[in-house]
């Protein structure tokens, strides 16, 4: 038996949503919130208990369908058996700090980690598209690659730039004196229980007709006869121009640019990708007038979860204020 223990991040996206799937620019920082999976390889079982969730999950090497597993927890780790075909066992523990249902990429992290335990070799960006694999295939929520290779990639200090055409990873540094404010909304959500894999068919559709959206002009967009896909490019097109303009007021400390990029995301999110809700833009709004704050924005998917606030140094805020972390990690 060989003892092992793996630990892989949440993150946070600063700027960029719902655009990694349509092949555009994000902006996600790994945290110093993480799971880690410890315990020991060996037998012909991945064997797993979870510190935060019920039941034990037993998944058997050649799992034919992880989306079946149960407890529903257990079939994250289950789609990454599928996805590696590891040569042997695992049986441990699932110990996390990241937060289910907030947004925060629980899910990658927990596959991230399970996969370094059970002995994944490669690159991050590897691991990253074996790990999207294990999700689409554990939830079938076609999901793009920013939260498992943030996690996999991160750089501690830095937000990464990904693009998602091209899946080069600039590191992009945090300047001193800028807090990053992750605020839960109270409302927890279920990316299968959205109208997330909705919205990325209608990103789809808009591209058949003016090209790859991250690539098209907001001529081409705002010509697109049906109004709802027409706002739904209209988003990707200026959230992508938004990362580029982040990653610049981020070099100069502009907070005063910070906060407007902020404020004019989360009004495309919540008007032309409609995935905010009143909770979250009433979160927004209260955060947002807090002396201190420079701007907020829904974060991850959206539909519920989190906000995430970029304030001075100190600023007293409730939630989770976070560093930006290295990347995923395994010893043993």
């Amino acid at each position: 038996m060989t003892a092992v223990t793996a630990r892989a991040p949440g993150r946070v996206n600063l700027m960029g949503d719902h655009t990694d799937y349509a092949g555009g620019l994000v902006l996600p920082m790994a945290i110093d919130l993480e799971t880690i999976v410890s315990g020991e390889r060996g037998g012909d079982t991945v064997v797993l208990t979870s510190s935060a969730e019920d039941g034990e999950v037993v998944v058997p090497l050649d799992v034919a369908d992880p989306a079946a597993v149960t407890p529903s927890w257990g079939r994250y780790a289950a789609a990454v058996v599928a996805a590696l075909r590891p040569g042997c066992g695992f049986r441990g523990s699932v110990h996390s700090t990241v937060p289910v249902g907030a947004g925060l990429s629980s899910s990658a992290a927990l596959e991230v980690a399970v996969a370094l335990a059970l002995g994944f070799q490669g690159s991050a960006l590897e691991l990253a598209m074996l790990c999207r694999r294990a999700e689409q295939d554990a939830t079938g929520v076609p999901c793009g690659i920013m939260d498992q290779l943030a996690s996999a990639a991160g750089v501690a200090d830095h937000a990464l730039r990904i693009d998602c055409t091209t899946l080069d990873v600039t590191p992009v540094p945090i300047p001193d004196g800028l807090e990053v404010v992750v605020v839960h909304s109270n409302e927890p959500r279920r990316l299968t229980a959205t109208p997330y894999a909705e919205r990325r068919a209608q990103c789809e559709a808009a591209a058949a007709i003016v090209g790859p959206l991250p690539q098209a002009s907001r001529e081409l967009v705002e010509a697109i006869a049906d109004p709802v896909l027409r706002r739904r490019a209209r988003h990707v097109v200026t959230e992508c121009a938004r990362v580029d303009a982040f990653v610049a007021a981020l070099a100069s400390f502009d907070a005063a640019r910070l906060g407007e990029l902020l404020v004019a995301s989360h009004a495309s999110l919540r008007d032309d990708f409609e995935v905010s809700t009143p909770a979250v833009d009433a979160l927004v709004e209260k955060l947002s007038a807090t002396p201190g704050v420079f701007g907020a924005r829904i974060t991850g998917a959206g539909f519920g979860g989190c906000v995430v606030a970029l304030a001075e140094a100190g600023t007293n805020l409730d939630g989770w204020h976070v560093r930006a972390a290295d990347g995923a990690s395994v010893s043993g």
